[in-house]
């Protein structure tokens, strides 16, 4: 098959799965807890300037396996731009982490099925976000060969990635990423932290104005008092030597008077 005539089979591939491949919609508790995840990983590899991609329930096509559509997936070494499905043969590479939100129905697509099938496939890292439960499950396979997974030990409550880099962890009811101590935030928390931002710089801001305001208003009336102090002593200079010429005049005339005698 030449490059022209696969490339025309991947375009014809469908870039959605009908509703028998889909699990039944979970409502607000699925989609926030995925978009949290999809939001906190895109923002932080797109700081770490890295070649990832970072998607959503796109369907994937393995060569000779059912597509599937994973709640979040993550590829390393892959370009950032939308796609509308992501095809194996095509990229020239599979998956290299996928998350699955559970929030209600039958675990046994997420916990059972999708860990056979995931391993099968050789997807390195799967983990289950049991938002009903809040719980954390991670799998992990132990060689690039192997096509089984094995538990990933939490320690401390953390989950460690070996393919991100990252550490995972349920807290306070939502599904957190961790870089070392620092906390990848969501897009919602990133604004509300520029919006602490933004309002401390304004006060900031604010309250310098104030005091070059008032600086501006104690050399006024410094300046004020200079000059009042000047015509003082301006004036004050005016009536001594007025007084001296008065003085030198009275002598003057006292001095006329002795010289004329009796």
């Amino acid at each position: 098959m030449s490059e022209v005539e696969r490339a025309r089979v991947v375009e014809e591939l469908p870039g959605e799965v009908t509703w028998d491949e889909m699990a039944m919609p979970e409502g607000d508790l699925h989609s926030q807890a995925k978009m949290g995840a999809l939001q906190a990983l895109k923002e932080y590899f797109s700081r770490q300037r890295r070649r990832v991609y970072v998607g959503s329930e796109l369907p994937v096509y393995y060569p000779a396996e059912r597509r599937f559509a994973p709640d979040l997936v993550v590829v390393l070494d892959a370009e950032a731009h939308p796609r509308g499905k992501w095809v194996v043969s095509h990229e020239g590479k599979g998956l290299d982490w996928v998350l699955e939100v559970h929030v209600g129905g039958d675990r046994k697509k997420d916990a059972e099925y999708n860990v056979e099938r995931y391993a099968r496939v050789g997807i390195p890292e799967y983990f289950i976000y049991d938002r009903a439960r809040q719980r954390l499950y991670g799998y992990r396979l132990p060689s690039p060969e192997a096509r089984e997974y094995v538990p990933i030990v939490s320690e401390g409550g953390r989950y460690s990635s070996e393919v991100l880099g990252l550490e995972l962890q349920v807290e306070e009811g939502r599904l957190r990423f961790w870089a070392g101590s620092a906390l990848l935030l969501e897009y919602e928390e990133l604004i509300e932290r520029m919006r602490e931002t933004v309002k401390g710089l304004q006060q900031r801001a604010d309250e310098e104005a104030r005091q070059l305001e008032k600086a501006e208003r104690s050399r006024q009336e410094a300046e004020r008092s200079r000059q009042e102090a000047e015509q003082r002593l301006a004036e004050e200079t005016r009536r001594r030597e007025e007084l001296e010429r008065r003085l030198a005049e009275s002598q003057a005339e006292l001095e006329r008077l002795r010289q004329r005698g009796p």
